[in-house]
């Protein structure tokens, strides 16, 4: 009695690899008719960063930094194809273990592309089309590989197997091409010039000093933290924002109503939350838009609305104070302009939102297409649940760029760098070394809105010195030395180096 026919183990793992990728492939082509966010593999990443733990998404913030979305990636990836792997080795014989794998996947992939805000009408079809090609080709081949008999029938199979595959990485790179249909830089481009009616003043020259960062950080420079996965590509003819809410008249713009507005430029810096005790999550541009207190005011906000909740094409939300918002010191900004150019992509073309003195979590959201008057006890912005802070004002920091940590120095140096308290202004910055304090050289003041460069020469003797830094705003609040983390509102504590004066 002859045996039951077995596929060998490398047979049948590469029917399930094969398989997964023309599901894949099925998949992203489809979103790139529909759109790029219903592309499986791309929502199950979204859907992942959504439902991850705060502890594990801290960890993957402050172990990987800016990486952290490619290791995302990378992640479920490997996990992807661990499930295939082991559906792949209990089909061996019989194709529904695979087959069952390969309907959960495409369960998943449906599930999670239905849940982003960000799907269009027909987003659907594209989890679909990824179960469909899934099922299919597993079965397919599975059945081919196990009636593979000759010689004749395993080049046969070989070219069925290789056909597929070439054919899964043809749609999928053609679902690439569609995806990125938008011409976003041209669109940039089409834009042109922004024509300011109040620009701001000239920078004085004695607004930073040799050894610190430049007053305004150049564009491709500026930090990056965002919840997007992939930048969202929207053209300026095809964006539009919805004011709406807990106002007296809903506001309806398109980017060239908004464009032809009054203009002003406003020097700004932003920080990020996740920034560490002298870390580098913090720059300064020269931001052109509309004040965001002109908008909201012909929108007429109600008095019962204290929070602002602001909404990316991509779906993210951050709730900004409605007082900060209004705060005519503050100058808030809808921004579409950024150092004398459109937006970058990366950086929210067409508009983003710029609030001097919040953090970016609950104020910087970029690609807006929705601002919602609303309340705090009503709804709350993407990080809240997740175990931030509801309001975010930015915490007075100070940092130094140089000397760097461990370098070996002669006796005379200059010890130089930045401190920040937006919309509330650095008034004082005081260098320790070795617990003695001194009052350090403050850059000419910008903006309250914007960082303060300092810096103080020191003639040490030979050995190691540990220098400090501590800044006070304008208020008289100085900087605590109580280290603490980032998360829930931002981290604390004196930056400190170790130089070795020799």
């Amino acid at each position: 009695m002859d045996s039951e026919p077995e596929l060998s183990r490398g047979r049948s793992v590469a029917v399930a690899v094969i398989a997964v990728g023309a599901a894949l492939a099925a998949g992203h082509l489809v979103a790139g008719f529909v759109g790029p966010p219903a592309s499986p593999f791309l929502a199950v990443g979204n859907w992942v960063r959504d439902l991850s733990p705060h502890p594990v998404t801290e960890w993957a913030k402050q172990t990987f930094g800016t990486a952290d979305k490619l290791v995302l990636f990378l992640g479920v990836t490997l996990v992807l194809l661990a499930v295939v792997v082991a559906g792949a080795l209990a089909s061996r014989r019989r194709a529904w273990p695979g087959l069952l794998v390969a309907v959960g996947l495409g369960i998943v992939g449906f599930v999670a592309v239905t849940s982003r805000p960000d799907l269009g009408q027909l987003g659907f079809l594209a989890p679909i089309a990824s179960l469909l090609a899934g099922v299919f080709t597993f079965r397919l081949l599975h059945t081919r590989a196990l009636t593979t008999t000759t010689s004749g029938d395993r080049r046969a199979f070989l070219r069925l197997s290789g056909g597929v595959a070439l054919g899964a990485g043809l749609l999928g790179g053609l679902g690439a091409v569609l995806s990125s249909r938008v011409d976003v830089e041209a669109s940039r481009r089409e834009v042109g010039r922004l024509r300011v009616a109040d620009p701001a003043p000239p920078v004085p020259a004695g607004a930073d000093f040799p050894g610190t960062a430049s007053f305004i950080t150049a564009n491709r420079d500026f930090y990056r933290i965002d919840t997007a996965l992939t930048v969202p590509q929207v053209s300026a003819q095809d964006w539009r924002l919805r004011v709406h809410g807990l106002v007296e008249r809903e506001l309806d713009l398109d980017f060239a109503a908004l464009s032809g507005r009054r203009l002003v430029e406003r020097p700004v810096t932003l920080a990020c939350v996740s920034n560490e005790v002298g870390g580098s999550l913090v720059s300064t541009a020269e931001f052109i838009g509309v004040p965001l207190r002109e908008l909201l005011d012909e929108a007429g906000v109600r008095p019962d609305a204290d929070q602002l909740l602001s909404t990316s094409v991509d779906g993210f939300t951050a709730g900004s104070p409605v007082d900060a918002v209004l705060d005519p010191a503050r100058g808030a900004l809808l921004a579409i302009g950024m150092n004398g150019e459109p937006l970058p992509v990366e950086h929210g073309f067409p508009a983003r939102l710029v609030v001097p003195g919040l953090y970016g979590y609950v104020s910087a959201t970029k690609w807006v297409t929705d601002l919602e008057l609303t309340t705090f006890a009503a709804k709350q912005g993407y990080w809240i649940p997740r175990g931030w802070s509801a309001r975010g004002p930015v915490k007075t920091q100070s940092r130094i760029d140089t000397p760097h940590d461990g370098s070996a120095t002669g006796g005379e140096l200059t010890v130089a760098g930045v401190a920040w308290a937006p919309a509330v202004g650095i008034d004082r910055v005081e260098v320790g070394v070795d617990g003695r304090w001194r009052d350090a050289e403050l850059a000419t003041e910008v903006s309250v809105n914007t960082w303060r460069m300092w810096r103080v020469r020191l003639d040490l003797a030979p050995g190691d010195h540990r220098i400090a830094v501590r800044a006070t705003d304008r208020t008289g609040a100085t900087q605590t030395d109580r280290l603490a983390p980032p998360a829930p509102d931002g981290a604390t504590g004196w930056h400190t180096v170790t130089v070795t004066v020799s």
